[in-house]
């Protein structure tokens, strides 16, 4: 029987050999954070606490785009897209996510960019910010907005979309940036103190384009190793032992488990894209607040393009809804299941949080993956 590349790395051999590795490595309790929110997903669905000793506690972080995403922020996509004429465009599962109020019948009433659809807002679910481009052309009198959320991943082919409109003179074409980098979310969480961790799991996705170097200030100024996973069982458990052995002998360093894809220096071109077109600058995170220099905004050159600026729009915020940790989870302090409302008020179906909206989402990865007894 022959073995296809991927496959190789789910070979149940080959699991069992790790995992027996890090049970024999695993002398002292760790504890462990993957930051990304696909990290999270095929943890509990390929069952990778199960093959763990009790010793080793893995926490969930904030890598999930769409979670981190402030209810301000929304309340603004939400009155972007209620602009005479505008056609907001978005990736999909921003639609279910709710703003804090964003003009419901009172602060108490959320309102997420589906209902602004069905309330008559033109919003367009794309699956790439090049599609919003296209939707753009066919537009010409119109504008276009796209509503611009994500990681390192996203920004560069934003970028890139922002560039390709500046090359074809396109005027009707906007984005509306809320894109998060990853490591000052990863020094908030240990410079809060609230969650002690042994090591990072790192972002495999992310961190092919800012590469494994990005890093190093892990080991060099905190003393915490990390090792970047890719999303297979075997890219998830040889990151874990990387980590295990790393804490046990007390030498932090960046291993990268995920070398397939991750370079010590990423991804050259995408980088250079996203340093022309962004700017670091602060940036409202959901569950942290504003992080200094963790978001990236349009640099002045291309301010004909920010829909923020182009559509000032006076927001209030009502904040969180109520009862929703989904800002603990982000953190780490606390599981999903720990929420009051999980798997009561909050369910795939009807979510209070974006936690469990998002397809990296936290609260989702539990409730899909978790043991039925921790929903009730």
């Amino acid at each position: 029987m022959t073995t296809d590349f991927y496959t190789s790395f789910r070979e149940p051999a080959a699991v069992r050999a790790v995992a027996e590795a890090i049970q024999a490595r695993a002398t002292r309790p760790v504890r462990l954070m993957e930051f990304c929110g696909g990290h999270t997903h095929a943890i509990l669905r390929f069952g990778i606490p199960d093959l763990l000793p009790a010793n080793i506690v893995l926490r969930s972080g904030p890598g999930c785009p769409v979670c981190v995403t402030s209810a301000a922020d929304l309340d603004r996509a939400i009155a972007l897209a209620r602009v005479p004429d505008v056609i907001l465009t978005t990736f999909g599962d921003m639609m279910r996510v709710a703003g804090s109020h964003a003009g419901g019948k009172s602060r108490r009433d959320p309102v997420t960019l589906a209902q602004a659809k069905a309330g008559g807002a033109d919003v367009r679910v794309v699956y790439s910010p090049l599609d919003a481009l296209q939707i753009a052309r066919e537009n010409p009198t119109r504008p276009v907005i796209f509503l611009g959320v994500g990681f390192e991943t996203t920004a560069p082919m934003v970028a890139s979309a922002v560039l390709a409109a500046e090359a074809e003179g396109l005027t009707n074409f906007y984005v509306f940036g809320t894109h998060k980098l990853t490591p000052p979310a990863t020094r908030a969480i240990l410079n809060a103190g609230e969650v002690a961790l042994d090591g990072i799991i790192g972002p495999g996705h992310v961190t092919t384009v800012i590469g494994s170097d990005a890093w190093r200030f892990l080991p060099e100024a905190y003393g915490v190793p990390v090792a970047i996973a890719g999303f297979e069982p075997l890219d998830i458990l040889r990151a874990v032992l990387a980590l295990v052995e790393m804490v046990v002998d007390g030498r932090p360093a960046v291993v990268n488990a995920y070398a397939r894809s991750v370079r010590p220096t990423g991804n050259e071109a995408a980088l250079r894209a996203m340093e022309r077109v962004f700017e670091v600058a602060d940036a409202e995170w959901r569950g942290f607040g504003t992080l200094p220099a963790s978001g990236l905004h349009l640099r002045p050159a291309y301010a004909r393009f920010d829909a923020a600026q182009v559509f000032p729009l006076e927001v209030v915020s009502a904040g969180e809804p109520p009862g929703c940790r989904c800002g603990d989870v982000l953190r780490g302090v606390i599981r999903p299941t720990e929420c009051p409302l999980f798997g009561r008020a909050c369910t795939p179906r009807l979510p209070v949080g974006p936690c469990m909206v998002s397809a990296e989402g936290a609260c989702a990865a539990y409730y899909r993956y978790a043991p039925v007894e921790s929903r009730s």
